[in-house]
């Protein structure tokens, strides 16, 4: 089976609402990696792990400090695919990366799909990339069957949407609310007409994320998405030195 589609599959097999959790690279210590990793993979049905980037320009203040802070302990996108190579247990869920472009392009795009193969990434999230300009990457992604998840936003135009929706894999990432991560106090008022009008375009699973922060929304996004996507709050568990199992765990609606 394609990486891709079993992302998708994944996804849709959840009982109740997916819960794909994100953890920057490398961060609070490029030492902790894998551990962290293995227990959110127990918990999480996909793990986004984000690449460290000097200009994260979706991204809050809180990954910005976890993004800077693992670029201090030299972690790259090289090292990434090196700890993931080295890992000796099996992950328990699929593995996506959340990139900018830059890091990407650094790398070589013929060697990150190789590597992405090689240490089973099921693909890619890069909220950087404009559609428009997405055929190379998306070709090269295309030949392993390795996912390249579009990202929609409450401003993203009908026609762009169901373009978007279309041209996804794995899931659509559907952003709550303008701006970056981890801001604002709450939900939109309109999220339920915005998930049902995403959902209806949607061949795909629909994952809402930015603002996760606690069971409640979880439950509340659940009535029209298939998944919620935490980030900001699980790095701040991780700032606090809390156990990012029990959270994850505490985020599931009884």
């Amino acid at each position: 089976m394609q990486p891709r589609e079993k992302l998708r599959q994944t996804l849709e097999n959840v009982q109740g609402t997916a819960l794909v959790a994100f953890l920057t690279a490398g961060y609070p210590k490029p030492e902790t990696f894998l551990d962290l990793l293995r227990e959110i993979s127990a918990t999480a049905d996909v793990v986004e792990i984000g690449v460290p980037f000097t200009d994260p320009m979706a991204d809050g203040v809180t990954i910005q400090r976890s993004s800077q802070s693992a670029l201090r302990q030299g972690v790259t996108l090289k090292w990434i695919f090196n700890q993931l190579e080295s890992c000796s247990f099996k992950l328990n869920s699929p593995i996506l990366l959340m990139s900018y472009m830059n890091p990407l392009l650094a790398f070589g795009l013929e060697s990150l799909v190789s590597r992405m193969q090689n240490t089973g990434v099921s693909g890619l999230i890069v909220p950087d990339l404009p559609y428009e300009e997405s055929d190379v990457l998306k070709s090269g992604l295309n030949t392993q069957g390795l996912a390249l998840v579009q990202m929609v936003t409450p401003a993203t135009p009908k026609a762009r949407l169901e373009k978007l929706c279309l041209a996804s894999d794995g899931f659509v990432y559907a952003v709550t609310r303008t701006g970056i991560t981890g801001g604002g106090s709450g939900l939109p008022e309109d999220l339920a007409q915005y998930l049902e009008g995403i959902k209806s375009l949607a061949k795909l699973p629909v994952c809402a994320g930015f603002g996760i922060r606690d069971a409640a929304q979880v439950k509340l996004i659940g009535k029209h998405a298939d998944g919620v996507i935490v980030g900001s709050a699980l790095v701040e568990v991780l700032e606090q030195g809390k156990s990012v199992g029990q959270f994850l765990n505490a985020l599931r609606p009884e």
